[in-house]
């Protein structure tokens, strides 16, 4: 009978899981972007005329939304090559931003898919909250 070798496990670092968590929240902002496109209407009703949920799409309106998903972006490039002080603390300015940012975007919705991401999303950002504010440490 061969003997069955244990599985070795190793400690992935906190920035490599923050980073991981920043990537998977810009996915589902993606893919739930590109699903409200397959509902009905939405291309003429919406896209066609300029309209973004409540907002008339304008230069100004535009920029803010790309600074909203610029900012999670950077931190998939930001987290891993910051000091660990400065990861967890920029972590934790930006992740309640994405809290509120999430909450705003499923008020008024009734999708259910657009729930399913949103609060998938919401989770992922709380979780980046909790984790930075966890961050290990060793003594001096």
């Amino acid at each position: 009978m061969k003997a069955r070798l244990a599985l070795v496990e190793h400690k992935v670092d906190t920035k490599l899981i923050l980073m991981s968590a920043w990537i998977a929240v810009m996915c589902l902002y993606i893919y739930c972007d590109i699903y409200s496109f397959y509902r009905p209407g939405y291309i003429l009703d919406s896209v066609a005329k300029g309209k973004m949920g409540f907002l008339d799409a304008t230069q100004a309106s535009l920029f803010g939304v790309g600074v909203l998903m610029i900012i999670p972006s950077l931190m998939i490039f930001i987290t891993p090559l910051a000091t660990a002080r400065a990861s967890r603390i920029i972590n934790l300015l930006i992740s309640p931003l994405y809290v509120l940012v999430n909450i705003g975007n499923l008020v008024g919705e009734a999708w259910a898919y657009y729930y399913l991401f949103g609060l998938i999303e919401l989770g992922m950002v709380i979780g980046i909250f909790i984790m930075a504010l966890r961050w290990p440490r060793q003594s001096s």
